[in-house]
């Protein structure tokens, strides 16, 4: 206001009004522009950091955090924060208590599903009502020595009547040649794998067969993803449902989310 009332004409308010917003301009252009070679350079020094700290792994990205002055590295589903100055790191789940939202877990659901995305189906066993009438795709971590797994799959046909297809990926709790194990390769080695895994599920011992089989690729998705326990659900959102959940309340969850 003290400078509109120590303006004396129309003339000198348009000149002093482009020279301010020029100059108002000019300036955002440096602070952005120093803000983005600054950003740089901490993004820089950071991965250098984590290199050293991981050099198996590659972060997918680093950017600035909602959290004021600390960066996010994103590993798939694994979330880590470290501050600009490469000092400090936490692991944890970051919350905006405005939105009430867990910022972390959204991110974690895009690796999640990026993670079962990039597995081909023929890579799955895949049990799915015809394709015209798919209205949900649920990837499934499953053992087949486990109860809930046993039980889920008794009810196979119900969710494929309701629209779900389902995909299962082995994930032999008791490790690499285990006896679970080897029933999961076995299931996938047979002639027909939907039938064997209805038998194995069943209590079937199957005859044991090996041939080249992506249950250990199964294995690793599983602990990328987190699972650990079976069955563990895995929406095409990447939002995870632990435990069994019966066909007509499985579709009642996924019509509300």
């Amino acid at each position: 206001m003290s400078l509109k009332r120590g303006l004396k004409s129309s003339m000198k308010k348009i000149i002093n009004k482009l020279a301010v917003s020029s100059l108002v301009f000019f300036t955002g252009f440096i602070f952005a522009a120093q803000a983005t070679a600054g950003e740089a350079e901490d993004v820089a020094n950071i991965q250098k950091i984590l290199s050293g700290l991981m050099p198996q792994a590659k972060a997918d990205s680093i950017k600035p955090a909602a959290f004021p002055g600390m960066y996010e590295a994103v590993y798939g589903p694994q979330i880590l924060y470290i501050s600009a100055d490469g000092r400090y790191m936490l692991e944890g789940d970051l919350y905006d208590l405005k939105s009430r939202t867990n910022l972390t877990e959204n991110k974690r659901r895009v690796g999640r599903a990026k993670i079962v995305q990039d597995m081909a189906e023929k890579d799955m066993i895949v049990f799915s009502p015809e394709a015209e009438k798919v209205k949900y795709t649920i990837t499934v971590f499953t053992d087949i020595d486990c109860g809930y797994c046993r039980k889920m799959h008794k009810e196979m046909e119900t969710y494929n009547k309701l629209g779900i297809a389902i995909r299962y990926m082995a994930f032999p709790r008791s490790g690499v040649d285990t006896p679970s194990y080897f029933k999961a390769v076995s299931v996938w080695c047979a002639d027909d794998r939907q039938e064997a895994m209805t038998k194995a599920k069943s209590g079937v011992t199957l005859p044991r067969a090996e041939c080249d089989n992506p249950v250990k690729k199964h294995m690793e998705a599983a602990n990328l993803v987190g699972v650990t326990g079976t069955p563990t659900l895995v929406l095409e959102s990447g939002r995870v449902i632990p435990g069994y959940v019966e066909a007509k309340r499985l579709i009642q969850m996924l019509e509300q989310l």
